[in-house]
């Protein structure tokens, strides 16, 4: 890890309901990678992750903010769900998709009960995945307000001292 605001963020994920969570939320949507993010400003941190696919992410691991859609997620404050990124024209030619090589997607965003925007739940394979319809949007939806109401209840991680070099998946 690179620093203490990192080992924080993945003190804070160690965490058995948050794990089981994360366990239920690749059940149901059969994602290979489900991963609880630390979304700043300018830093992804994995805060907790579920690594079926080998994505090689774990707690407290980085990604460039730039090399995610967790950022304009952060700055949307909305969910975004992508069932097949080769079938959807917005997202087909997107360098995120591309990068990391997934075809399904589906983040929410994780809003503390101060109000504060904490990150992302994250699920993400490489297959085309049924993640769109009603049903699955609202259970993750309710999913990620369970991991905010966790996460409200911890002590926040210190203030993100100085950045770090992150890595590329």
């Amino acid at each position: 890890m690179k620093d203490s605001f990192a080992r924080a963020v993945a003190a804070q994920g160690r965490d058995d309901h948050i794990r089981a969570i994360l366990a239920e939320v690749a059940r149901i949507t059969h994602a290979g990678f489900v991963a609880v993010a630390r979304v700043t400003e300018d830093r992804w941190i994995a805060c907790q992750v579920s690594d079926e696919m080998e994505f090689g992410i774990g707690p407290g691991d980085e990604l460039e903010i730039e090399t995610t859609i967790c950022k304009e997620i952060r700055d949307c404050g909305c969910a975004i769900v992508i069932d097949h990124v080769n079938a959807e024209p917005e997202w087909r030619n997107h360098p995120v998709p591309a990068l990391y090589g997934f075809q399904s997607y589906a983040s929410f965003p994780i809003v503390l009960e101060d109000g504060s925007f904490y990150g992302t739940l994250c699920a993400i394979d490489r297959e085309p995945r049924a993640l769109s319809a009603r049903t699955m949007v609202a259970v993750l939806q309710k999913q990620a307000e369970r991991i905010a109401e966790i996460l409200s209840s911890q002590p926040a991680p210190l203030a993100d001292a100085g950045r770090s070099s992150a890595r590329h998946a």
